[in-house]
């Protein structure tokens, strides 16, 4: 039997560009929340204190990538969201008992080590006066983090001013090192993934654990054509792996990194989006924690908005349910800021928050999990990743989501994926994946609500997505044979379709298209508001009659009625207009919506016809689609779906 040796698993680091966009990230300026001496401590958003700064951030107080300087007479706090220990994950998910806290500094003051519980109350633990060069440590146990907490440290100085030269945590282990090897699929973003290999060839101690780096390059815009390939490729050597095929979307060029692992024999993948900026140093982290799960565990990163870099999107996600959709773990919210409110007035971050799955921006699945489920769903994009999570909690592997393990990557708001060619991906996606997992009779919620979202893009005169998503059901009921059949052509054949659609058709402004105005009938109206819930059925009822059988004003035929910004193109507004041009989720462009009686009957008609297929067929679908799982995400058929896909020619044929 071996003996525990200690083994640094989270290290306090910087941002290597010293950008103070990300320094919320990284350290807490401010003096510690104040007690409120009638609940005990800041509980609520009600009552809440703010964590006052002491001063502003000096950029050239980074003196490295793990050594900070703190002014004379300040007070520089590392309860933040890189540099914080995550002790009540490491106590549930691991058979860690107790870490190792080392702080190195120079100069005159104080380390003050504080820890949290679940309800975000802190406590200080230790305090030690430093002088000169020194090293301060302390065994901290992790017994009384069942339900959520933190440790951190916080640095004091003196008069003449303190320097951290390096801290970190550590654990005796006796578990080995795990071989890992990173994936990254990407289509035409090459100047992205140049920017990630460049980012990990530069970090020496991850490169010791790097199996391969494994780049799916799916685009016709190579990746081998980028001018620092040449020398990144020098640099790496056999750690760069770059396989070319066609364009299989974001689970075709996974699953090829899933089997290329199962060829190498490394411990690990770490799949990686390839538009992101990573801080390689949460990369280490995720690997240090899946060394010491108490069963193989898929290891997940959090997301940063790359354009608001201090926001988090969201802290735990959970699929499935009821209903059967994916989102955020109830209790939490999305986009948390943490330029505003820090680690230290963020109770509900204390609590430990248990993931039904993690995107596929930053997730570490073991060897021993794809030997045992297989590869991904054949899906092209959308719900491969928390499809693959369900299914290995059915086989008894949990998902985590590891905080102090992210990436940065563009946020959803800033799209518009839900009513462009991957609508149909958004709905045939999710009832495969109900088919496949929901535990409810029929889907549970899941028709009903798919429906209702048919229902409001047909109000809202987006026949693209509507005619996507009809698509969709026909290719489910279809049977699984269908998604290796189609997965290297049916984007093209989506996207290739939205010249037929006004709505779909995009132009830099208003002005390309005819002057809007109101029609006399409507000027007088006020902007619509949401129907009650009691009123709903009543304004179904009514608005139905009207958008199948009301023909549109002649006006609207000739020029848009309104110009409705994205983020008030709700779909009963829309549903109140005869046409109206619709900006886009970017920005960059407009396009014209229009009613059409006609299609509307057409397509409510066919939505109609299809769910009650659906619904009447559901269990012997649910049985078929099961049934060749292991089928469809197994080796062969992915072998054979990438050699029927070889890769493009640089000409794009």
């Amino acid at each position: 039997m071996s003996h525990p040796m200690p083994r640094v698993v989270h290290r306090v680091v910087f941002p290597a560009d010293k950008d103070v966009d990300v320094l919320p990230l990284y350290v807490d300026q401010g003096l510690p929340p104040q007690p409120d001496i009638e609940e005990g401590w800041r509980p609520s958003k009600r009552k809440r204190i703010s964590v006052a700064r002491q001063t502003e951030w000096h950029p050239d107080d980074v003196v490295s990538r793990r050594s900070v300087k703190v002014r004379p007479n300040e007070r520089l706090s590392f309860a933040s969201y890189f540099n914080a220990f995550p002790a009540a994950y490491w106590r549930r998910w691991t058979d860690v008992e107790t870490v190792a806290l080392s702080v190195r500094t120079s100069g005159e003051g104080m380390v003050v080590v504080y820890k949290s519980n679940a309800r975000g109350i802190s406590q200080r633990v230790h305090s030690e006066r430093v002088s000169g060069s020194r090293e301060s440590s302390w065994t901290l146990p992790l017994t009384a983090f069942g339900d959520g907490g933190w440790y951190w440290f916080d640095l004091i100085a003196d008069h003449e001013g303190l320097v951290l030269d390096s801290a970190e945590y550590s654990v005796d282990s006796t578990a080995p090192r795990g071989r890992l090897s990173l994936g990254t699929t990407t289509f035409n973003r090459a100047d992205y993934c140049v920017r990630t290999i460049a980012a990990i060839a530069a970090d020496e101690e991850l490169r010791e654990s790097l199996d391969e780096f494994i780049v799916v390059d799916q685009g016709t815009q190579r990746v081998r054509d980028r001018e620092e390939y040449e020398g990144l490729q020098s640099e790496l050597g056999p750690q760069l792996k770059v396989i070319e095929q066609g364009n299989l979307g974001g689970s075709g060029g996974f699953s090829r990194s899933m089997s290329r692992v199962l060829e190498t024999g490394a411990d690990y993948l770490l799949l990686l989006d390839d538009d992101i900026l990573v801080e390689t140093e949460g990369i280490l982290r995720a690997l240090a924690f899946a060394d010491h799960c108490l069963v193989p565990t898929i290891v997940g990163g959090h997301m940063f908005d790359l354009h608001a870099r201090s926001v988090l999107h969201a802290w735990s996600e959970s699929a499935g349910g009821y209903r059967f959709d994916w989102g955020i773990t109830e209790g939490l919210e999305h986009r948390h800021d943490f330029e505003q409110d820090g680690l230290r007035s963020s109770p509900k971050l204390h609590k430990r928050w248990d993931a039904g799955y993690n995107g596929w921006w930053m997730s570490l699945i073991p060897r021993a999990v794809i030997e045992k489920v297989g590869l991904s769903l054949p899906v092209f994009i959308k719900w491969d990743d928390a499809e693959y999570s369900l299914r290995a909690a059915e086989a008894g592997f949990p998902t985590v989501t590891l905080p102090g393990a992210a990436v940065w990557h563009v946020a959803w708001i800033d799209k518009d994926d839900s009513i462009d060619w991957q609508a149909y991906f958004h709905l045939r996606n999710r009832l495969i994946a109900a088919l496949l997992h929901s535990p409810f009779d029929h889907g549970g919620g899941v028709l009903t609500r798919c429906l209702a979202t048919d229902v409001k893009h047909v109000f809202s005169m987006q026949w693209y997505a509507s005619a996507a998503r009809v698509d969709a059901l026909k290719d489910v009921l279809s049977g699984p044979g269908h998604m290796h059949a189609t997965i290297g052509s049916k984007a093209a054949e989506l996207r290739a379709a939205k010249s037929d659609f006004s709505d779909a058709d995009f132009k830099p402004k208003p002005a390309d298209f005819p002057q809007s105005g109101r029609s006399a009938r409507r000027a007088k109206r006020s902007s619509p508001k949401p129907p009650s819930y009691a009123m709903l059925p009543f304004w179904l009822a009514k608005t139905s009659v009207r958008q199948m059988f009301v023909p549109p004003v002649p006006e609207a035929r000739e020029r848009p009625e309104e110009v409705v910004a994205k983020q008030d193109a709700t779909w009963w507004r829309l549903a109140a207009l005869d046409s109206a041009l619709v900006s886009n989720a970017e920005g960059t462009g407009i396009s014209w919506h229009k009613r059409d009686p006609r299609e509307t009957r057409k397509r409510l008609r066919e939505f109609a016809e299809l769910y009650s297929r659906l619904y009447a067929q559901w269990d012997r679908l649910s049985r078929e689609y099961r049934e060749a799982l292991p089928e469809v995400t197994g080796v062969p058929a992915w072998t054979q779906t990438f050699e029927g896909n070889p890769a493009a020619r640089r000409d794009g044929a």
